[in-house]
């Protein structure tokens, strides 16, 4: 899930990093680059927030995060109970191989061949429904966030607001740091839901 917020936040950064650039790298003003630009100097406002801060806090993104883990453990427990089961088989074959004919030995591994390929299926299906699920979820996350935000700014002005990720901001001045106004917001708009 880390990788997830990680790669979101990387691809967040990079496509404002290409709206910045068609914004300023524009020869013609159109309408909204005429606007900026009648803009008086310095009103231009930018914020951040920290995305770790959110993960921790945020109560409805730790609900996320419980369902999610407890979805992965479930799903180990279900894969857990199917190899247990294939182990025994494989002693139980192991055990009494000497004693069994050789169309019974056949059989019986056929049947672990079975069971192994069935547990291979299984493992990929309920991988490929958690990583679906996590996404759906997340989505989710990012939209009460940028929801919540669009009502946040609507008197405070920002033009922009990023997330901050030590990897990709090297300078960031704690004044526009919005992370707890953020996390209060969001933490009383989830209560009313």
């Amino acid at each position: 899930m880390k990788n997830f917020t990680t790669g979101l936040n990387i691809a967040l950064v990079l496509a404002v990093a290409v709206l910045f650039y068609l914004q300023f790298s524009n020869k013609k003003p159109t309408a909204s680059a005429g606007a900026a630009i009648a803009a008086a100097p310095g009103s231009f406002k930018i914020a951040y927030f920290e995305m770790d801060s959110i993960e921790n806090h945020y109560e409805y993104f730790k609900e996320v995060r419980n369902i999610l883990r407890a979805k992965d453990q479930d799903n180990g427990r279900q894969l857990g109970e199917m190899k247990n089961t294939f182990v025994a088989k494989y002693q139980e074959l192991q055990k009494n191989a000497q004693s069994m004919t050789q169309a019974e030995l056949a059989a019986k591994q056929q049947e672990l061949g079975q069971m192994e390929k069935t547990f291979q299926n299984k493992e990929q299906m309920l991988n490929q429904e958690l990583q679906n699920e996590s996404f759906k979820r997340l989505q989710e996350v990012k939209k009460r966030i940028e929801d919540y935000l669009k009502e946040y700014n609507k008197d405070k002005g920002f033009a922009y607001v990023f997330t901050g990720s030590p990897d990709l901001i090297y300078l960031k001045d704690t004044a526009y740091n919005i992370t707890s106004d953020l996390i209060l917001g969001l933490n009383a708009q989830a209560k009313k839901k």
